[in-house]
């Protein structure tokens, strides 16, 4: 197979269209196509040609993405896919390869992706770096511990998605930076967040919002949707489905999710996405009530060690040897000295002899700091060799709060 690996072209929208249509088993509605062209950047789109005929693409999203210490550019990975016809040929090995080559001649240290299945990305040097919770919590469990945070100066004020947009953009904007994984959103990323045709609704009905507010100005958001039924005996059964959920302090968090827990006619709440570290796990006087489960969120990847370690800050010091495995991106192979305090951190190459070696996999689990070394040590991925090492490097990469990202891409 002679295959051609170059951008996609606009007169080659619609065929990149049938390829993620046909890799993912779906049928995207005008609208979303919409908004997929609107948040696709065709310079950054890799496409792979057999003659004339595109049979696999990936795409990268440019992004400013918060990680331990501050924002920094972040290749988002998007719109992998294959046609059915045309997998096990190595064609998803080459666009992965070429792509990470494009993203560190062009700067970009780290790259993160949402993975559609799991397994498939370990191979191309991703590692698990954040996850999420989901809850199916029955309202008349939901009552709140005694030790719930309150402000008489907050109200609640119910507004319509699209009037409210600009007061959602600027809580975003001042909770950006708060925790690693969250990424700035274009005005195309929210556009897709506020998006209400039928098709979004699934059923749920329309976009609602609830903003909480003081004199001062919103302090936090709520997105959510509405199914109303009623059991056979004539009970109200509803069922509230959380979209999003921003709070910039304790109580103006609680209050929204009192909000959201009280609302009439509604039997229970499912919420998807939710950090690790919600608070809400330790707001509710019977957590049990929550149903939590657990999920992975974002995977990351070192595209180059020597850039991404001095790029992030670090939680205690650490000067270690670190011996890099990396078959798919070969200029991180090597010995690298990691030395680091709170202040800033600096990585070189180095023939010392190695306290620890692991996987560019590892790394990237750990960069966002929600990943300790020590339990990839206990499932053999990581290695050490002085004693401590793993132990130094983990607590110096770990990070409060936990990562999380919030919004597929």
């Amino acid at each position: 197979m002679s295959l051609t690996l170059r951008p996609i072209t606009e007169n080659e929208w619609l065929d990149w269209i049938a390829v993620d249509e046909e890799a993912f088993g779906n049928t995207l509605p005008p609208h979303r196509v919409e908004l997929f062209r609107s948040n696709a950047e065709l310079d950054r789109s890799l496409g792979a040609f057999e003659d004339d005929l595109l049979v696999g693409a990936t795409a990268v999203c440019s992004f400013t993405m918060t990680v331990p210490g501050g924002p920094i550019p972040v290749g988002g990975i998007t719109a992998v896919s294959v046609l059915p016809s045309h997998r096990r040929r190595g064609i998803l090995s080459a666009l992965m390869g070429r792509q990470l080559a494009d993203l560190r001649e062009r700067g970009e240290a780290v790259a993160a992706l949402y993975a559609s299945e799991a397994a498939i990305y370990g191979r191309f040097g991703y590692g698990r770096a954040a996850d999420n919770l989901f809850f199916n919590i029955p309202t008349h469990g939901s009552a709140f511990g005694r030790h719930a945070p309150t402000d008489p100066a907050l109200r609640l004020r119910v507004v319509k998605p699209a009037e409210a947009r600009a007061v959602f953009e600027k809580v975003f904007e001042a909770v950006l930076d708060s925790r690693p994984g969250l990424y700035a959103r274009t005005p195309a990323r929210w556009d897709a967040v506020l998006s209400d045709h039928e098709t979004d609704q699934g059923g749920y009905g329309p976009l609602r919002a609830v903003v909480v507010e003081d004199d001062g100005g919103p302090r936090g958001y709520a997105l959510f949707r509405l199914k109303q039924s009623v059991t056979e005996h004539d009970v109200p059964d509803g069922e509230l489905r959380l979209k999003e959920l921003f709070g910039l302090d304790p109580a103006a968090y609680a209050l929204l999710w009192r909000h959201v827990l009280d609302r009439d006619l509604i039997a229970r709440v499912k919420v998807w996405q939710r950090p690790v570290d919600d608070p809400l796990i330790h707001l509710l006087a019977e957590p049990r009530h929550l149903n939590a489960g657990w999920l992975d969120d974002l995977w990351i990847r070192l595209v180059d060690v020597e850039r991404a370690l001095p790029a992030r800050r670090y939680s205690a010091p650490v000067d270690v040897v670190i011996e890099v495995e990396d078959a798919v991106c070969p200029w991180n192979a090597r010995r690298w000295r990691l030395s680091a305090d709170t202040s800033g951190a600096r990585c070189v190459p180095t023939d010392d002899p190695a306290d620890l070696a692991l996987p560019v996999t590892a790394l990237g689990a750990a960069y966002l700091g929600g990943r300790p070394l020590a339990a990839l040590q206990a499932a053999g991925v990581v290695h050490e060799f002085r004693a401590g090492a793993v132990r130094e490097l983990s607590v110096a990469m770990s990070w409060d709060p936990a990562p999380w990202a919030g919004l597929i891409f």
